[in-house]
């Protein structure tokens, strides 16, 4: 409530020498950037709704009825608001900016250098804008218009919200709803993690409004022109408290109240005071696998699991072994990806994994789980990417009872795989084309061919090729300035998919009916590029749409407000029948202190008899 006094001083207010009496939403504008940048204004009327270490914010006693204009502003000055109070009624001079801390962000409009011409009166009422209610509900698919309808369109980075400075539209746009936003006191009712918090606390959140992408878990499966633009960070709280490191995905939140602000690429509020949880989905853990193998070709039960930098000597390994016996119930054959060398991040000449692969089959052992072996070939020293001197590399673990490599034949780190007639490998296992420049800083997919032992004829015999494509290092917010965002790494991708995939169709060339899985970490969706061309090349189809798992299933990792699929399997036509495939969130349920890798492991059931 606006006091009649202030309302009656606003009527006869003073003009200064520069550009006066504006209201607060004309300062802001109908879009990204204010038209009133760098300008010199006063009288700005507005009464304080919070502060914060560095400044405050004010709402106008004004608003107007444009839903693409916020009526809130930042005031940024940690001496001039020492004296004021949430309530205060107060008319301001100051100069507009816009503010970034990284040329990849988006600017925040605020008033700076400010000059308190008036503090009109006291204890006015502040009430936060409940989101959905007070305020449009959040898009829910679209980021920006400047995306051409997907933010993962390749080419990427063809223009900049701060150069287009596009006219904002809330009702489509999750960009242009936040920025609508900006500085505004607001509330999100019943909130939901949607994710675990960062190294600072901040968690992303979605409230009672309509979302899309929900999963079993409560959090936001990112689909395919689905990027959940309606999730809301949470960031640090203005009263100095902290929030909790134990959030949790699909954690039920008490009511959040705070300031919508823009800070390290994010739209975000800052929350009056810390997060408080109120409830956790149940289980806590998820059940181990239901797809058990048959111990003959019929049901050849496969793993998938990037282990996070493995070496003979991490803390967690024990743990990585207990996931693949209890969990996974001992598949026949585990693809990994991220084994390190002997001494891990020593950065010395050492490129043997030996010491690694042997210490966490031992384990398995140890854990009540079968005596794998193990088969890898070394790289050359810091050529593959990873956490410098670790030399991680993929590697497979295999039943020796069951599974045997087909005429063994090991290639070396830099000797090419070749398809031979038949269809046969030269090298088995071999990697993928190794010295091709776009496995620079990468590591190599390693193919192989097994054959089931006691079996007759081809039926008994499959090729499997196991990859880690290049990171997304280098990737921009996906609300950042370039739109649509850079996706680091991606033409990379792209190149490694289109080589491996060239490669399998050299398979199933000489034999179209030849039963052939390619599994691990793509570091990539599905519905990008990359993975498309993949399966297009190769002829394989993804396993999730094969067994027909839902869309909002389809996660082993958490990265922003989205849970995403980086892991995937891929098979060929004459594996399709019979197959079953699940995905085991033991990583992405606990808290960050309890995940052991930051990937979920992944398990499939294929009869490679027929």
């Amino acid at each position: 409530m606006i006091s009649s006094t202030f309302m009656g001083l606003l009527a006869f207010t003073a003009s200064l020498e520069f550009t006066s009496a504006l209201t607060i939403s004309e300062i802001n504008g109908p879009k990204f950037l204010s038209p009133y940048a760098n300008q010199p204004v006063s009288n700005i009327s507005g009464i304080i709704t919070a502060k914060g270490p560095d400044g405050l914010w004010i709402r106008s006693p004004a608003p107007d009825r444009d839903a693409r204009t916020s009526e809130s502003l930042y005031v940024f000055g940690r001496a001039f608001a020492a004296n004021l109070s949430v309530g205060d009624a107060i008319i301001v001079s100051g100069k507009v900016a816009e503010f970034r801390s990284n040329k990849d962000y988006l600017f925040l409009t605020e008033l700076t250098a400010p000059v308190l011409y008036s503090k009109v009166s006291s204890g006015n009422s502040v009430t936060p804008l409940v989101i959905g209610k007070d305020t449009l509900e959040p898009p829910t698919e679209q980021v920006s218009a400047l995306d051409g309808g997907d933010v993962f369109a390749v080419p990427n980075n063809v223009s900049l919200v701060s150069v287009v400075n596009p006219e904002l539209e809330p009702r489509k746009y999750g960009l242009d709803f936040w920025e609508s936003l900006v500085g505004e006191l607001v509330s999100v009712r019943r909130p939901r993690a949607v994710a675990k918090p960062n190294n600072f606390g901040d968690t992303w959140v979605v409230g009672d409004w309509r979302v899309t992408g929900r999963n079993g878990r409560g959090g936001l499966t990112l689909m395919d022109r689905d990027a959940n633009p309606e999730a809301i960070l949470i960031g640090s709280p203005l009263d100095g408290s902290k929030n909790p490191s134990t959030t949790k995905l699909g954690d039920e939140l008490e009511e959040i109240t705070g300031i919508v602000t823009y800070a390290f690429g994010f739209y975000r509020i800052l929350p009056t005071t810390a997060i408080k949880i109120s409830g956790s989905a149940k289980p806590v853990l998820p059940s181990s696998t239901k797809l058990l193998s048959s111990g003959k070709c019929d049901g050849i039960t496969i793993g998938d699991y990037n282990v996070e930098n493995l070496a003979a000597n991490s803390s967690y390994l024990p743990d990585i072994a207990a996931h693949i016996v209890t969990h996974l119930k001992s598949p026949d054959l585990v693809f990994v990806q991220e084994i390190q060398d002997d001494n891990g991040p020593t950065n010395d000449a050492v490129v043997s994994a030996n010491l690694t692969l042997s210490a966490l089959t031992a384990a398995i052992a140890a854990a009540g789980g079968p005596t794998y072996a193990f088969a890898d070939i070394d790289p050359v020293d810091d050529q593959d990417g990873g956490q410098p001197g670790g030399n991680i590399r993929v590697a497979y673990l295999y039943k020796p009872t069951l599974l045997r490599l087909y005429k063994p034949n090991p290639g070396s780190s830099t000797l090419a795989n070749e398809v031979l007639s038949g269809p046969t490998l030269k090298f088995n296992p071999g990697r993928i084309d190794p010295t091709n420049e776009a496995w620079t800083a990468s590591r190599k997919p390693l193919a192989a061919q097994w054959e089931i032992i006691g079996g007759q004829g081809p039926s008994s015999k499959f090729f499997t090729v196991n990859v880690h494509f290049g990171s997304k290092g280098g990737s921009s917010s996906i609300q950042g300035d370039a739109r649509p965002p850079v996706n680091g790494g991606v033409a990379d991708r792209l190149a490694q998919a289109q080589l491996t995939a060239t490669f399998i169709k050299a398979i199933l060339a000489e034999d179209r009916n030849a039963r052939v899985v390619a599994a691990g970490d793509f570091n990539e969706f599905a519905f990008v590029e990359p993975l498309r061309q993949f399966a297009k090349i190769s002829g394989l189809t993804d396993l999730d749409a094969v067994t027909g798992i839902r869309e909002t299933e389809r996660y082993t990792y958490l990265f922003d407000m989205n849970a995403q699929q980086l892991d995937h399997i891929f098979v060929s036509r004459a594996l399709e029948k019979k197959a079953k495939y699940e995905h085991v969130h033991i990583n992405t349920w606990v808290d960050s202190k309890a995940h052991i890798s930051d990937h979920d492991p992944s398990v499939a059931r294929l009869d490679v008899c027929v």
